[in-house]
């Protein structure tokens, strides 16, 4: 049966009638607010109490945006585009018949910030932090200075709902920049259905999110290895379409939790201003939970398919839980971050192989020995190699 609180600490009643939408199609406002079975499952109306996300700004990473949706009027910040800087690369994911450039970044920030419209905001969609304003930074790919650009405009969380090329410069670079700098920088793991990791969810310091359904079961394509640190709602999950000022659809995705998580982190920044990056997360780990299915395999945590377990962002906000250290208890960059870009040129100079991931970090810095050296440096070149073949560039991810 589908549960209304499944997400939170325990199961609640039966979920019935739910009415979604085909990807694109359109539907009468009761039945869009009534379908946001995500926004049941956090028990959002009682989190609103506490927090809404106000006087918080969240930056998000996308093509394009319909900024004029019924839904998000108001939302927005002046936000800056960033071309994209390799001129061999093409314009982005060929788009389906149907689809519109703008869907995919309005769908995120409705899940963020989405107000609903009407008297009250009573039609329509909400987002599970409708006090945010979202800063629209418009990106073809991976773009580390959009990153750098939301940090220095006063952005307190960043949402990269989509995955980089990994040859792309100083993309971690950049994510340790803006961890650094106290901004929380949210990125899904992709939707392939494997352990390829991918960045930005593979950089330290961000966190990495994978896609959970209603009854707390990871999704099939979401893809598991050590990159992924939580779970969000990303199944059969209703979105703002960018067609037009009132369009609607469904859809899946590691993208969609990734806003989830990010509009999480939008309300902990406002209850809680003072803690770091690291001790955001380390609210909405203590927290995680895990379906009565999952908890039976008695799992060591943090795991490749379920991280430390779905959010519970009621809990993240009310219990009583020490900050603990800075870093939190996710890997993050050491040292100090450049406070210039590297540029393409410089990188691939002094470093030929793409920025590595998490585990590959950890592999490396965890069997590394004087005799292994050479073995190590020829398995990393493989898989960098292989990489390259299988990227064709960043995409974005429903």
């Amino acid at each position: 049966m589908r549960v209304t609180r499944t997400l939170r600490a325990t199961i609640g009643a039966a979920l019935t009638g739910a009415l979604f939408l085909a990807t694109g199609g359109s539907a009468v406002a009761d039945q869009n607010r009534d379908a946001q079975w995500p926004l049941t499952a956090f028990g959002a109306q009682d989190i609103w109490k506490k927090a809404t996300g106000k006087g918080v700004t969240v930056a998000v990473i996308e093509k394009a945006f319909r900024t004029t949706h019924q839904d998000l009027t108001g939302q927005f910040l002046p936000g800056k585009d960033f071309p994209n800087p390799s001129k061999n690369d093409r314009r982005g994911p060929v788009l389906k018949p149907g689809e519109d450039r703008r869907d995919h970044g309005t769908g995120m920030a409705g899940l963020i910030a989405g107000h609903g419209h009407g008297p009250g905001g009573s039609a329509g969609m909400k987002g599970l932090a409708p006090g945010v304003k979202i800063l629209p930074l418009t990106a073809d790919k991976m773009s580390p200075s959009a990153t750098r650009y939301a940090v220095d405009h006063g952005a307190d969380v960043i949402n990269m709902s989509f995955g980089a090329d990994p040859n792309a410069p100083d993309v971690c670079e950049s994510i340790h920049y803006a961890v650094e700098k106290g901004v929380v920088v949210v990125a899904g793991v992709g939707n392939d259905g494997t352990p390829e990791e991918h960045l930005p969810a593979a950089c330290p310091g961000a966190i990495g999110v994978g896609a959970v359904d209603e009854y707390g079961k990871v999704w099939s394509m979401s893809n598991y290895n050590f990159a992924v640190d939580l779970l969000a709602p990303g199944v059969d999950v209703p979105v703002l379409g960018g067609k037009s000022d009132s369009r609607y659809g469904t859809t899946n995705g590691t993208s969609v939790a990734t806003a989830y998580v990010s509009a999480a982190a939008a309300l902990l920044r406002e209850r809680y201003p003072d803690l770091t990056p690291g001790q955001i997360a380390n609210r909405l780990v203590k927290t995680a939970s895990l379906a009565p299915s999952v908890k039976k395999k008695d799992l060591k945590l943090p795991d490749n398919h379920y991280g430390y377990g779905y959010i519970v962002p009621e809990a993240a906000l009310n219990e009583n839980i020490p900050a603990g250290p800075a870093q939190g208890p996710l890997l993050m960059p050491k040292g100090k971050a450049s406070n210039s870009p590297v540029t393409a040129g410089v990188k691939n100079e002094a470093n030929p192989n793409p920025p590595m991931g998490k585990s590959e970090r950890l592999m490396i810095f965890s069997g590394i020995c004087a005799g292994a050296l050479a073995v190590v440096g020829a398995v990393v070149a493989i898989v960098v190699a292989t990489r390259r073949r299988k990227s064709a560039g960043g995409q974005s991810w429903g």
